[in-house]
C-alpha cells in the first residue's frame, strides 16, 4: 500500500518509540500534523512559541532519557526554533527537529519563508539534512534518531519541503536499530586504576556522560571504593548524591575558592563524561598543568579540545564503571581520607542552609532553606538563566538522580517550557522551574500550554524588576552607570490566573512556604511570584551593607 510522506514521517516516529512531539503548527507539514492524527499513542503537545516548543523537547529528552522532537514549519518557525537546538547541542541532549520547507520546484528563488535550512543549522546540529524523495524517508529519518543517540548525544534537524510530504510511495520501515557504546580496553583501565591509587590527591569531576549513560549509582560504588572526592560539572549537580561523604562540590558560575584550588592542586583529575565547559572551568584555567588527565568519554573528538589528557579512553560511563570496579587490586591507596573527609565538610559548611527572613522583601537565603525542606527529595528542579541561579546552585542539595533540568547553555526563557516537558516526562514527580522576571516574560505564554493540556508545573518566578545579572556586570565594570537594565513586569500572579492558573505573590518570606503548599494542592499549573530586594543581586552579598545603605537613603 502506498502512503504519503507525511504518514512515512510518522510511521517512523512510532518505530522509534516516540511518545511526545512538541511544535506551533504550520502549514508546510501539514500532512505530518495529519497523520499524527492517526496515531493518538504519540501526544501532540501545541505550543504557543517555537522557542517554548523546543526548550518543552530538550527538557523532556533529558528528564525521559528518550529523544526530544520538536517540529516548525520554514524560515521563520525553524529560526525561532533555534535555541533549543543550541541548548541541545551544548547539553549534548538527544533531538530531532522536524522542520517543513518550501517546495522542491520553488527551491533558491526566495520563496516565501525560505531558509537553506540544512546551511543554517549545520554547526548547531550533529547532522542536518533535507529528504528530497519519499522513498528515502526511512531510511534517513531513522538515521537522524540514529545519530542523536548515539555516542555524544545531540541534535539532528531534518528538513522536509511540503510537495515531497503529499508524494506517496510503497514504504517498507524497518525495526529501531541502536549501537552499542564503546567499551573501555582493560589494559587502560587498569593503568587509570593504578594512577589513582598512587595519587596523593587526586579528583574525580563527573559530567553529563554519567547522567546520560545512568551510572550514578556506579559512580557512588566507586567513588567509595577508590576513596576519591566526586565534583560535579558545570549544571550536572544530580551526576553524584550532593549529601555523600564523597561529595566535595559543583563547578560553574560561583564556585568557592577551597574546591577551585582543590582541583588545581590534585595531582590526578579523572574527568568522567564532560567536555569541560568554559563556565566549568573558570575559562579554561581550572587544571594546573602538573595535574595528570584521565578524560574517559563517549566521543573521542572530546580529548585534547581543552585539555591534554595523559590518559584518553573512549567509553561510556557505565562500561568504565563496571571495568574499573572488576579491575583487580594491585597496591594501596596513597591518598588521605582526611583529604577526602575535610572537602566534603568544606562543601557542608558552604551550601549550609540559611533561615533569614525578612518583611520588606524576600530573602532568598530563605527562600532556598523553605523549598529545600518543603519538596520531596525526587522533586525535578528547571531553572532560567539568571543571578537567582547563584541560590539554587549554592544551597539546593541534589540527593537522587534524575532530579535537575538546567541548561548549561545559559538561555533564557527555558525554565517553564523544560518544566513542561519534564513534567510530561515524569508524571508522578514534582516539577519546580524558577526563574528570574526577566527570563520568565520571554516564554510565560507558556503557561496556556501548561493549563490546556493540564500539566501542574509550578514556577517560582523572583522578581527584582531588572535584567540582574547584566546589572551586576554593569555594576562591576561600569559602576552608576547601569542602562538598559531596568524592567518593569506585570502582576505575575494576577496574570496566571487570568490563564486559568494557579497565581499567588509573596511580599515576605513567611508567606513563601504556605503559597507553595496551596500551589501544589490546586492541582493546577501555578506560579509564585516573590519580590526579591533589587540592590541584593548575588549570593554571599554583604546584605547587612544594603539595609544600611537602604535606612540611610530614606
Amino acid at each position: 500500500m502506498k502512503v504519503s510522506g507525511g504518514r512515512a514521517v510518522v510511521e517512523v516516529m512510532a518505530k522509534e518509540g516516540v511518545k511526545k512531539a512538541f511544535c506551533v503548527p504550520g502549514e508546510s507539514y501539514l500532512s505530518v500534523m495529519d497523520a499524527l492524527y492517526q496515531h493518538p499513542e504519540i501526544e501532540l503537545i501545541s505550543a504557543r512559541h517555537e522557542g517554548g516548543a523546543s526548550f518543552m523537547a530538550e527538557g523532556y529528552a533529558k528528564a525521559s532519557g528518550e529523544v526530544g522532537v520538536c517540529m516548525a514549519t520554514r524560515g521563520v518557525g525553524a529560526t525561532n526554533l533555534a535555541i533549543g537546538i543550541h541548548t541541545a547541542a551544548q547539553d549534548s541532549t538527544p533531538l530531532v527537529a522536524l522542520i517543513g520547507q518550501v517546495e522542491r520546484p520553488f527551491k533558491d528563488k526566495e520563496a516565501f519563508q525560505e531558509v537553506n535550512l540544512t546551511g543554517f543549522f549545520s554547526h548547531l546540529c550533529k547532522w542536518t539534512v533535507e529528504i528530497d524523495r519519499v522513498e528515502r524517508i526511512p531510511e534517513l529519518l531513522q538515521r537522524a534518531f540514529h545519530i542523536a543517540t548515539s555516542g555524544r548525544p545531540g541534535p539532528v534537524l531534518v528538513a522536509l519541503p511540503h510537495d515531497m510530504l503529499e508524494d506517496e510511495a510503497e514504504l517498507n520501515i524497518t525495526p529501531s536499530y541502536r549501537s552499542l557504546p564503546p567499551q573501555p580496553h582493560m589494559e587502560d583501565v587498569k593503568q587509570a586504576m593504578d594512577t589513582i591509587r598512587n595519587a596523593e590527591r587526586p579528583v574525580l569531576i563527573a559530567g553529563g556522560g554519567v547522567i546520560h549513560a545512568k551510572a550514578n549509582r556506579l559512580l557512588v560504588q566507586f567513588a567509595e571504593a577508590m576513596k576519591l572526592p566526586v565534583v560535579t560539572a558545570f549544571r550536572r549537580f544530580d551526576a553524584f548524591p550532593n549529601s555523600h561523604p564523597c561529595y566535595a562540590g559543583w563547578l560553574g558560575f560561583g564556585t568557592p575558592q577551597y574546591l577551585l584550588d582543590a582541583i588545581r592542586g590534585a595531582d590526578v583529575v579523572l574527568a568522567l563524561g564532560t567536555r569541560f565547559s568554559q563556565v566549568g572551568t573558570q575559562d579554561y584555567t581550572l587544571l594546573s598543568k602538573n595535574s595528570k588527565l584521565i578524560h574517559v568519554d563517549i566521543c573521542p573528538d572530546i580529548f585534547g579540545k581543552v585539555y591534554a589528557p595523559s590518559l584518553a579512553i573512549e567509553a561510556d560511563a557505565k562500561s568504565f564503571l563496571e571495568q574499573a570496579l572488576q579491575a583487580p587490586e594491585s597496591g594501596s591507596f596513597i591518598s588521605s581520607e582526611d583529604h577526602l573527609k575535610e572537602l566534603h565538610d568544606k562543601y557542608l559548611e558552604f551550601s549550609e542552609l540559611k533561615a533569614d527572613y525578612t518583611e520588606d522583601f524576600v530573602d532568598m537565603d530563605g527562600l532556598m532553606h523553605d523549598l529545600a525542606v518543603c519538596l520531596p527529595k525526587d522533586t525535578i528542579i528547571t531553572n532560567d538563566a539568571g543571578n537567582f541561579f547563584g541560590w539554587l546552585s549554592r544551597y539546593y542539595r541534589f540527593e537522587q538522580e534524575n532530579t535537575y533540568v538546567g541548561p548549561t547553555s545559559g538561555a533564557m526563557g527555558y525554565g517553564l517550557p523544560a518544566a513542561i516537558g519534564a513534567k510530561l516526562a515524569q508524571p508522578h514527580k514534582q516539577v519546580v522551574s524558577i526563574s528570574g522576571d526577566g527570563g520568565f516574560m520571554m516564554t510565560l505564554q507558556e503557561i496556556e500550554t501548561a493549563v490546556r493540556y493540564k500539566i501542574p508545573t509550578i514556577s517560582i518566578v523572583v522578581n527584582n524588576n531588572i535584567y540582574g545579572t547584566i546589572r551586576a556586570h554593569q555594576e562591576r565594570h561600569f559602576p552608576d552607570r547601569a542602562v538598559g537594565t531596568d524592567l518593569s513586569n506585570p502582576d505575575f500572579a494576577g496574570l496566571a490566573r487570568l490563564f486559568g492558573a494557579h497565581g499567588e505573590k509573596v511580599e515576605k518570606n513567611i508567606d513563601f512556604a504556605p503559597a507553595l503548599q496551596r500551589a501544589i494542592a490546586s492541582g493546577l499549573p501555578a506560579v509564585i511570584e516573590v519580590a526579591v530586594n533589587p540592590k541584593i543581586l548575588s549570593v554571599g552579598q554583604d546584605k547587612k551593607e544594603v539595609n544600611e545603605k537602604l535606612v540611610s537613603n530614606n
